[in-house]
């Protein structure tokens, strides 16, 4: 442990002196934006990352919601199982793979209205998310999120949580609905009653408009403009 102490020691001031000699900080959200400022006193600018947001679209809709997100203790997708195991009449489709991926399948192992599906690929994602009532994400304090926007980009509307980047993608009772930061489980069930098949269907056309902020082609104007600036030098060169 010692060791590892005067390692950490060693590389936490290579880190730094590393940061001090960029030309410019690039945060991917202002929740990192903030920690960078925190821990490394230095500004930054924000520049949201590329998403993919044509290619999901709206493809109907089923009669389930979906969770994308890596089952971790982190993702709190334990937490959305433990809510539709108290609603059987609701169905739920969790995709996605991670460490706490055995337990959760133990948990819903006997729920009939409940499918773990582990990881599926491109076109599978694309077409559950196409198809679902919304999607439910609810991790602890998330860097930005891609899932939220590719569920906004499909039409779907996002249960999420009030923290860290959702606060920056998901349009609370316009895109989705934002449930309280430390969710327990009620609270999802709460916000699934709420999100009923039909007031999914209303904010289909907000949320396909607010996923277009976060494009890939945005991020490319973004990143080309922040690059000119910088002017003539090694950075330029490495454009």
């Amino acid at each position: 442990r010692p060791a590892m102490m005067e390692l950490m020691y060693f590389y936490q001031k290579v880190y730094e002196d590393a940061v001090r000699s960029m030309d410019i900080i690039i945060a991917n959200s202002v929740n990192v934006q903030k920690r960078i400022k925190q821990y490394l006193s230095a500004d930054s600018v924000v520049v949201y990352p590329p998403c993919d947001t044509a290619g999901f679209r709206w493809l109907g809709q089923g009669d389930y919601y979906l969770s994308t997100a890596r089952p971790d203790l982190l993702k709190r997708v334990d937490v959305i199982v433990r809510a539709f195991l108290k609603m059987p009449d609701k169905k739920l489709v969790v995709v996605s793979g991670g460490s706490e991926l055995e337990r959760i399948r133990n948990m819903a192992k006997n729920a009939q209205n409940i499918k773990i599906l582990g990881w599926v690929d491109e076109s599978r994602l694309v077409q559950l998310t196409g198809k679902c009532i919304a999607t439910i994400y609810i991790p602890e304090d998330e860097d930005f999120g891609m899932s939220p926007v590719e569920s906004m980009a499909a039409g779907k509307p996002v249960i999420g949580v009030a923290e860290g980047g959702l606060l920056e993608t998901v349009k609370d009772g316009e895109t989705g609905i934002l449930i309280k930061a430390f969710p327990s489980y009620e609270d999802v069930i709460q916000a699934v009653i709420q999100m009923t098949p039909e007031s999914a269907k209303t904010m289909r056309m907000d949320c396909e408009k607010r996923a277009l902020r976060f494009r890939t082609q945005v991020f490319v104007e973004k990143i080309d403009s922040i690059v000119a600036k910088l002017g003539p030098g090694p950075a330029k060169e490495r454009r």
